[in-house]
């Protein structure tokens, strides 16, 4: 039953306003895979035609009270210029389309009916491959259908080639109208004929192997010879092509004049062809609200995307599809090859059903697994091993492909598994009959965009409905053709040419914002995308009673791999009445939101870059510039002989008799006294200007530095103890010591590790190993209050491990390092391992380890 109603919903299209596109009346609809090198899902050549009808998303067929189907059909005015002239060209273009994908559908046939002699044939011998009625059953009716499709292919070819304005074409598609009988016939018959197609296959291995392997002749004016297609495959063709002349007489109608002696005779094949769809139609069920809304208008899909769902405590990726008058939750089936892909239904609600509102006090929301945040950065940092492995695996010998693909499988499910752990944003929709769904999103942003969309949509006059399991097969079955997001976003799945995102520090001062009605209290947050999803990176101060903010706030973002950059504009709300259980926070309100692309022409330049996004009429100013990872490895000693940044730790020590430099002892003071429930601190960016402010402060030994230390932003000044720390002339724990370091991390015994890396200890300059060992003592507090701040000894062994071990210029330049990703990935993990194995040490003194010199010898 299902495959009937495929057969009358199948009308597909993704053509924009305004624009000409591409639109191809091949076997399977549009393709966007397929689009933009003009073939179709099997291989086959299509035709473009430039259609500028004003449909503005994909539909399905629409079928109106009268059974009639519903057409976007322009009004006459809004024919092309309103030039007869150029809508007869129009019609040769949609009839050149049409026909090229004539000659495909029956060299389709035709593949289908090479086999069907010869087992025909041999089903009378002593050794058939199969019986007579399993021969009849497969093939039913396509010698037919062949027949019917050459004798108008043929009658039409000579119409096309000697073009005349003039030509009569109706009749001879009111001919093929008449003769959808046997597609009526072949239709009720479909379900048995791939049914036993398949068990003649598992019992049969001769007729398994001709029925994966169909070859199918290629256009004419085509360079492919013969593509391989499976007979499931085929067999699909003539439901999906029931629909297409539908289609066609459509659009041919909207480019023939009235008084065309075609019109009236092309609208007789229209009147057929709706009539038999129709038929079909109620025969199945009299309702039609799988292809139509019920108040009769075409359902549209509207936005669709990969999200996690929490379903029976556990994490599950989904893909999603809003339409005009409902949700749809899906999962992509798993298909053996050659075989179309497709959607299992997990869930839809009616948007007239659909809410978001608060949930009462008795609900609880189910308990959601998070991963440890180390896990997830461990999982960053193998993927960017094995880009880097990729990239050396290209450059050497060609023979090498098979283990490129090897890592790129792996980088496939790693990157996978990072995608469905890293969600933690609660979205929960309720059904207002009692059941809620629960999905976690990366970004407020996405949020935003979901909640909107589905609000907007709900502002029309909807009515509930409730599809049976046929109707919902038939939608679930369309979401393959009518879908937007084809992969999941992942970089395993980008081409080679694709760019691979930047590597570094993106520097961004947003200025100020204009466009809001009324005074609020107003914030924004900068998100960047990294490995697939979107993180929040950085928030500037609340401007209040305002409505234009001047914020003029400078932030450093790291970025891995980044491709985009989103500023979220919010009102800050104190009513503690608005608390929102879902996330158990206050919510506020996201006045706009917007997003611009990182061109890395533009933002690699050394000069700041001002832009402007619009959003909801708002708009906000904002300046970024980049620097590379490759150049931000660079350490240049400062050429002033006071101040304490750039300049080496002994000699700060040696200036100020301190064991540890007064710039370090200060902040990790404050950030011990307001900043150690700080929820991401040391990971949240402070503001630049503020971190520059402090940095001058100390530089010039200011006397006002424990007031501005007291007054300034917790993040600005865990901020200013990373930068300093940075810009030492060399890191912490020494250049010379970085490859023993690396070596004793690699050591698998326990006992040679711990002697290992405690001599590499005891071999530090004294300033450096005090001032280590007081950062070790302070990051071990911050950590005692993970539950509060978020931050574990992973997440501080993250941030900080590769600021205090680095490699040095000399070993960057060695030649093996060359890409931005390579810096990024080269020793990273290893880096972080070093710090965590001393964070999760014991307490190491000072004294004890001087006292324990004699007792080794190993030289460094």
């Amino acid at each position: 039953m299902a495959f009937f109603f495929e057969a009358v919903c199948a009308i597909r299209s993704l053509i924009s306003p305004h624009d000409h596109h591409d639109f191809n009346y091949n076997t399977d609809g549009y393709d966007g895979d397929a689009a933009e090198d003009h073939k179709s899902q099997d291989g086959s050549e299509t035709m473009p035609f430039i259609d500028e009808s004003p449909t503005i998303s994909p539909s399905l067929c629409a079928c109106g009270p009268d059974g009639d189907a519903i057409s976007p059909v322009p009004p006459e005015d809004l024919l092309p210029g309103g030039d007869i002239e150029k809508g007869l060209e129009m019609k040769k273009l949609v009839l050149s389309g049409f026909l090229a994908s004539e000659e495909i559908y029956i060299n389709q046939l035709e593949a289908l009916l090479l086999p069907m002699r010869p087992l025909k044939a041999t089903a009378t011998t002593s050794q058939p491959v199969l019986t007579i009625q399993q021969v009849e059953t497969i093939f039913y009716k396509i010698q037919d259908i062949f027949e019917i499709h050459k004798e108008f292919y043929d009658a039409l070819f000579p119409h096309i080639q000697q073009w005349d304005e003039k030509v009569a074409v109706g009749h001879l598609f009111q001919k093929l109208a008449s003769q959808l009988g046997v597609y009526k016939a072949f239709v009720d018959n479909y379900k048995t004929a791939v049914e036993t197609a398949e068990k003649c296959s598992q019992a049969n291995t001769q007729f398994q192997k001709i029925s994966e392997n169909l070859k199918v002749k290629g256009p004419k004016d085509s360079k492919d010879c013969n593509t391989n297609v499976t007979m499931e495959a085929l067999l699909y063709k003539p439901i999906d092509r029931v629909t297409r002349s539908t289609l066609v007489l459509h659009d041919l109608l909207k480019h023939t004049p009235k008084d065309h002696p075609d019109f009236p005779l092309l609208q007789d094949a229209l009147r057929i062809s709706q009539n038999f769809l129709s038929s079909i139609n109620e025969e199945i069920d009299p309702r039609r609200t799988a292809v139509t809304t019920p108040k009769g208008e075409a359902r549209q899909l509207v936005k669709d995307g990969f999200l996690v769902e929490v379903s029976e405590g556990s994490r599950k990726l989904r893909h999603v599809f809003l339409f005009t008058d409902l949700l749809l939750c899906a999962k992509m089936k798993k298909t053996s090859a050659g075989r179309h892909q497709q959607y299992e239904c997990k869930w839809y609600i009616p948007l007239a059903d659909l809410t978001f509102q608060l949930l009462d006090d008795s609900d609880v929301l189910p308990h959601i697994q998070v991963l440890p945040e180390h896990e997830i950065e461990e999982m960053k940092t193998k993927i960017s091993v094995i880009k880097s492995e990729i990239q050396k695996e290209k450059k050497a010998l060609k023979g090498q492909s098979r283990n490129v693909e090897r890592l790129r499988k792996k980088m496939n499910e790693q990157e996978s598994w990072l995608l469905l752990h890293s969600p933690t944003i609660p979205f929960r929709i309720h059904n207002k009959h009692g059941k809620s769904y629960l999905f976690l999103l990366s970004s407020d942003y996405e949020r935003s965009e979901w909640r909107e969309s589905i609000q907007k949509l709900q502002r029309k006059d909807l009515q509930t409905c409730q599809l049976s399991s046929v109707e919902l097969q038939v939608l679930t079955s369309s979401c393959f053709k009518l879908r937007t997001v084809h992969n999941i976003p992942v970089t395993s799945y980008k081409d080679d040419e694709e760019t691979p995102g930047l590597y570094g520090f993106l520097h961004v001062i947003v200025h100020s914002a204009k466009g809001f009605k009324e005074s609020a209290n107003l914030y924004c947050t900068l998100e960047v995308d990294s490995y697939g999803y979107f993180v929040s990176k950085a928030k500037t101060r609340v401007f209040r009673d305002t409505t234009e903010p001047q914020w003029n706030e400078e932030f450093e973002i790291e970025l891995e791999g980044s491709q985009c950059l989103r500023i979220l504009c919010y009102e800050k709300c104190y009513d503690k009445t608005k608390l929102n259980k879902d996330d158990n926070e206050i919510v506020d309100i996201i006045m706009g939101k917007g997003q611009v692309q990182l061109d890395p022409q533009t933002v690699q330049s050394k000069n700041w870059h001002m832009d402007v996004i619009e959003m909801n009429g708002i708009k906000v100013e904002f300046s970024m510039k980049f620097t590379s990872r490759d150049l931000s490895l660079k350490r240049t000693p400062s050429k002033k002989q006071s101040g304490v940044f750039g300049v080496k730790i002994s000699v700060v020590t040696k200036r100020e008799r301190s064991k540890v430099p007064y710039i370090v002892r200060q902040c990790i003071e404050e950030v011990e006294k307001r900043g150690i429930d700080e929820v991401g601190i040391y990971r949240i960016s402070g503001v630049a200007t503020d971190i520059q402010a402090l940095k001058a402060a100390f530089d010039t030994n200011s006397k006002d530095i424990l007031v501005m230390l007291s007054d300034m932003d917790i993040n600005a000044i865990a901020g200013t103890l990373k930068l300093y720390f940075r810009e030492l002339p060399e890191p912490l724990l020494t250049d010379r010591l970085y490859p023993a370091f690396m070596e004793g991390i690699a050591l698998s015994d326990p006992a040679a590790k711990e002697n290992c890396m405690m001599h590499l200890l005891r071999s530090l300059p004294d300033p450096n190993l005090i001032t280590f060992l007081s950062l070790l003592e302070h990051l071990k507090r911050v950590a005692d209050n993970e539950p509060i701040n978020k931050m574990s000894l992973h997440n501080l062994g993250t941030v900080f491990g590769p600021t205090l071990l680095r490699p040095s210029e000399s070993e960057v330049t060695k030649g093996h390092i060359t890409l931005a990703t390579d810096i990024w990935s080269h020793d990273v993990m290893a880096q972080v391992q070093v710090l965590l194995y001393y964070l999760q040490h014991p307490p190491i003194s000072f004294a004890e380890l001087k006292r324990n010199t004699l007792y080794f010898s190993t030289d460094v």
